[in-house]
């Protein structure tokens, strides 16, 4: 099993601490950096520091050599599909191939309010992420200039120059809680399935749901990569762990994640491999916290065959 990192970046992410965390992951032997992708503290204000997204994973292409990287996720509702297709193609390429392109549809009201972007009820939600998911798939596969009237998105005769290196373009990444439409959606666009914040037979329930998706999709389940978010608690001891979970209980947090010790949080972990998931992205809730990025770069990833 892999394990990578998820930086909220919301939560107070600025150049100094993201340079930090991308160079210790890099040399800890951390699988990939994911980062969000908000505009704003969600509870605000007052605002933290929440470096821009797609400038700071140029950063990071640029400046590390073997892991890899992406937006988990991006969002249709503030940036136009076709522009982030040509993003991050470029990107995948100045990266020598390591862009994973995670998308959603976009949830934080409050960014969307201070920004004046809609974000529009459940529907229009899902309706407008599958239009932008279908739109950077052709940009990313068809042959020919795309053109697209949409009820979201317009383009016309558009294509993406230079060319992506990488044939059909970055790995596509759909996640969620595993809602039918997400798993269908991710049955016909992606290459990976994200799912966010469940206990492990949950994942394994939606796993086999989504190889059902697939098989109506005319895929075989071996073409889709699964892997999982989850919120890690961890310490150097049990008073550490203890303090660390805020007085929420041990059960709470292994219902969206893992919480102990290195080596608990390490035994957890490996029952999410034996459920089919190739990758655990660990939530790094708090970006100045090196102290824990250490414990699992050190003490974590090398108990993790």
């Amino acid at each position: 099993m892999e394990l990578a990192l998820n930086i909220e970046a919301q939560n107070g992410l600025n150049w100094d601490n993201w340079k930090r965390i991308v160079v210790a992951a890099e040399e800890m032997g951390f699988a990939a950096v994911f980062r969000s992708d908000h505009l704003a503290s969600f509870e605000g204000p007052p605002d933290l520091d929440a470096l821009e997204c797609w400038v700071s994973l140029t950063w990071l292409a640029g400046n590390t050599k073997r892991i890899q990287f992406g937006p988990l996720v991006t969002p249709v509702t503030f940036r136009h599909p076709g522009m982030i297709a040509r993003m991050a193609a470029n990107l995948d390429d100045l990266s020598c191939g390591r862009l994973i392109l995670g998308m959603g549809t976009g949830w934080a009201q409050r960014e969307h309010d201070m920004w004046g972007y809609p974000l529009g009820d459940l529907p229009t939600r899902f309706a407008r992420y599958e239009e932008g998911l279908e739109l950077v798939y052709r940009l990313f596969n068809d042959d020919n200039p795309v053109t697209w009237h949409g009820t979201y998105f317009q383009v016309k005769d558009a294509v993406i120059l230079p060319k992506p290196v990488r044939i059909g373009g970055p790995d596509l990444l759909v996640g969620g809680s595993g809602g039918k439409k997400t798993l269908a959606l991710a049955a016909q666009f992606a290459d990976e399935w994200n799912a966010i914040l469940m206990p492990v037979a949950r994942a394994k329930e939606l796993s086999n749901r989504l190889d059902e998706a697939l098989g109506k999709a005319n895929r075989k389940p071996e073409s889709i990569r699964r892997s999982i978010m989850l919120n890690v608690i961890t310490g150097r001891t049990d008073a550490d762990v203890k303090q660390n979970m805020g007085g929420k209980t041990a059960e709470e947090y292994r219902a969206i994640g893992a919480v102990g010790t290195p080596n608990a949080v390490a035994d957890q972990l490996m029952t999410y491999a034996e459920a089919g998931m190739y990758r655990v992205v660990a939530q790094m809730n708090d970006p100045d916290d090196m102290d824990f990025l250490e414990m699992l770069g050190t003490q974590v990833i090398p108990q993790l065959a």
